[in-house]
């Protein structure tokens, strides 16, 4: 039999985790949404997955005072300001879109498995108020993977015709 308590602690750690993830994103999203001139269809599906993220987070702080818990300020200011760094970081590349495409790819599905990792916290320590607001931040999180995969070469190649023409391309 599973320690209830046991598996509370560690849903509550995990929700605070996916907490500062969100936040770790938004900044990722606010620092990448301004280089994106020669890239339209992500700047627009970041503006919209912006919103969505805003609203998992909210959906995160409902589970968390459900519990009587609260998000962890230091996690959240951690991640934003690896975000920053990590944003900064790729700024100074002459390929910053293909770096930053691959990032958000990687970053969604590290989302994807930290949903799914809670959604198995919550089944099992019987948190059964929070699976649909877990499900449905798992969801927005898969959409945007999908999103991502499929425009994927469409960057990459956008990327390589603005170059081989002589143009800026990295955003």
């Amino acid at each position: 039999m599973i320690d209830r308590d046991a598996v509370r602690h560690i849903f509550v750690v995990g929700l605070r985790d996916a907490h500062a993830m969100e936040h770790q994103a938004l900044s990722l999203m606010d620092r990448q949404i301004k280089h994106l001139a020669h890239y339209a269809e992500v700047e627009t599906r970041l503006r919209s997955h912006r919103g969505e993220t805003e609203a998992q987070i909210a959906r995160l702080e409902t589970i968390l005072a459900g519990l009587g818990e609260r998000p962890s300020m230091v996690k959240d200011l951690t991640m934003e300001l690896g975000a920053n760094l990590q944003a900064m970081a790729h700024m100074m590349a002459p390929d910053e879109i293909i770096k930053n495409s691959l990032a958000n790819f990687a970053f969604e599905n590290f989302e994807i498995a930290s949903y799914s990792a809670l959604l198995v916290m919550a089944a099992e320590g019987g948190f059964a108020d929070a699976t649909p607001l877990l499900e449905q931040s798992l969801q927005e999180e898969q959409g945007m993977a999908a999103f991502l995969e499929e425009t994927m070469p469409l960057v990459i190649r956008r990327y390589l015709a603005l170059r081989a023409g002589g143009e800026t391309a990295s955003h």
